[in-house]
């Protein structure tokens, strides 16, 4: 190839990768939908995207390096403390049942409808068992279902894939060296030696990564490239002592950094985020550009017999022994079940694999990679389409009420909480001060786990259903400061209390993020009346003129359909309508005589 072919490849690559999701937020799709049919549209009409051409042999590790970065970002956003009990049993056994009836069922069907020999059939169940972080958590943000099926759909997604791809390249060793007459506790001492290396690694790396960050302690963008190279640095070692091996260490870095004493993550990193997102775009239009039309020839048709068992019978199955005695319902078991996309790891494990299998002579290797391509794109599309209406026919979803965060632990912000929750609301609430998380356990309101920020922006405000933040503490800087962020974030509707006054703080009278309540209704003055005696009361409002109740000064509203209407800066919020809730602030008791 020409430096122009080479400058015309990668850019058409980057155009595809970027443009594709562009298109797919504006039309709130799954990206899949549109960077499979791009890339392979480009690779039908050009050679010159083709990876093999503007990489050569380079293409497979940088795949499997660029993997390694993806799920180390998805192990940082998962929170060991809510895998637990039921759940915790509900993924093992998911991923377990999950991986062995997929990777049996795919291998005895492939030889007789896809025209596979043995080997190659193994080698396609194999591939097949994976799901991904990279598919499943974009589609989970669409749905929104309720916390334990998106805690064990998270879980096994990002589990899956690291194990899935050491399963495929044993799998791949073993048929190239002719091993397969080997007993199966050979196969099964060469998997864990692989397990084996990938937690070395991990502890290595997640050493490192301790005593960078709380020793060194580099900046937000210097700690992020940090991050990132000791990732790039670890996998590629791992890789190098046994094949996939690096995907195990990623994973476990990223579940375990996030978590230790003295390491202060950030949930916002825009820097990592931006290049997860490009490069799951560049991996699947460069590996979908590989597949031809050609390749597809007597493919299709066997293929989506397989995606049928696959999902109608095989995935049931699988979440139906899995979930016995969870305590699950009905309808998150149901959405579960509906819930089995296959991602980049099988389509880079199809990519490496396949070539190898079919330069080796293995017959049928050369289907391996459009059966893939097929599976994929059918899985995605079938579920990024119908996920939503699924999950709430099943009742798998969050409630449509809102969920407002509340930032601050004093008696009249706990008492507020209370009022909302007896309004109908699920009412979260963040405090710093252990002796203000104490009352507010006491007052049996749920807590928000970590750092403010990782809870109300970002990855955090989907996982926990945030559809409001309050901010209510006692710092009016603290407010105005923390709603410049989290406003920044454009995640979530952000309010704050009033300063004291116009002069009263450094940041406070410029902060972001809208205004609550009337101007004489201070963050002080609402201490101060509460202190009096004025206490917090919920009225229903029954008549068409919308009257509130004497000497009450109105807080917020909860609309009939559970949307919260928050009282803006001038005291004025939409009319209150027949059956919305009003929250009131109540007048202080006279003084005893």
């Amino acid at each position: 190839m020409t430096t122009d072919d080479i400058l015309f490849g990668v850019g058409l690559t980057f155009v595809l990768a970027v443009g594709s999701q562009l298109a797919a937020a504006r039309l709130r799709i799954p990206a899949l939908i549109i960077l499979l049919p791009a890339g392979f549209i480009a690779g039908a009409l050009t050679d010159d995207i083709h990876p093999d051409q503007l990489l050569g042999p380079a293409f497979s590790p940088l795949v499997s390096l660029a993997v390694a970065l993806i799920l180390y970002d998805a192990g940082l956003g998962l929170d060991p403390r809510k895998l637990r009990g039921h759940t915790r049993r509900t993924v093992f056994r998911l991923i377990v049942l999950g991986v062995a009836l997929s990777w049996v069922t795919v291998s005895l069907l492939a030889v007789p409808w896809l025209g596979m020999s043995g080997d190659a059939a193994v080698m396609l169940g194999a591939i097949l068992v994976v799901s991904g972080p990279t598919v499943v958590g974009p589609l989970l943000a669409f749905v929104r279902p309720a916390d334990r099926p998106q805690t064990i759909l998270s879980w096994e997604g990002s589990l899956v894939d690291p194990l899935g791809a050491t399963l495929g390249a044993l799998v791949f060793a073993a048929i190239l060296d002719g091993s397969g007459n080997k007993t199966i506790g050979y196969q099964v001492l060469q998997f864990l030696a692989s397990v084996g290396v990938g937690l070395a690694g991990a502890a290595v790396g997640t050493a490192l990564l301790w005593l960078m960050l709380t020793r060194i302690r580099p900046d937000g963008a210097l700690g992020t490239v940090g991050q990132l190279g000791t990732v790039v640095a670890v996998a590629a070692a791992c890789d190098i002592a046994r094949d996939d091996s690096g995907l195990i260490a990623a994973i476990i870095m990223g579940l375990v950094v996030a978590h230790l004493p003295g390491v202060d993550i950030p949930d916002q990193h825009p820097f990592s985020e931006t290049l997860v997102k490009l490069i799951i775009g560049l991996l699947f239009v460069s590996i979908s550009s590989t597949v031809t039309p050609a390749s597809l020839h007597h493919v299709v048709l066997p293929t989506l017999g397989i995606v049928a068992v696959l999902v109608l019978v095989i995935r049931p199955l699988a979440v139906w022994l899995a979930t016995l005695g969870s305590g699950l319902k009905r309808g998150e078991r149901g959405f579960i079940a509906w819930m089995d996309p296959r991602g980049i790891v099988a389509a880079a494990n199809a990519s490496t694999f396949s070539a190898g299998l079919v330069t080796a002579g293995v017959g049928g290797a050369s289907k391996i990679l459009p059966a893939t391509f097929l599976t994929i794109a059918a899985t995605v599309t079938l579920y990024g389409l119908t996920a939503v209406p699924v999950a709430r026919r099943l009742g798998a979803t969050r409630p449509a009420r809102a969920r407002p965060l509340l930032v601050g632990g004093d008696p009249w912000a706990v008492d507020l909480g209370l009022a909302l929750r007896s309004s109908g609301l699920e009412v979260l609430m963040w405090v710093g001060s252990e002796e203000q998380r104490g009352h507010v356990r006491e007052a049996g309101l749920e807590l928000a786990p970590g750092e403010l920020l990782a809870a109300a922006t970002g990855r955090g405000a989907r996982l926990e259903g945030i559809t409001a933040v309050l901010l209510l503490t006692d710092e009016d800087d603290f407010n105005a400061l923390a709603s410049m962020v989290l406003a920044r974030d454009g995640g979530v509707q952000v309010y704050r209390l009033g300063a004291r006054s116009s002069s009263h703080g450094i940041v406070a009278p410029y902060g972001r993020g809208e205004t609550l309540l009337a101007p004489d209704l201070t963050r002080l003055a609402m201490a101060q009346r509460h202190a009096q005696g004025a206490r917090i009361v919920t009225r229903r409002i029954d008549d068409a003129a919308g009257t509130l109740p004497a000497q009450h000064d109105l807080l917020l509203l909860v609309r009939s359909g559970g949307r919260l209407v928050p009282a803006d800066g001038s005291g004025a919020p939409a009319s209150p309508q027949p059956d919305d809730i009003a929250v009131l602030l109540g007048p202080a008791p006279d003084p005893p005589r």
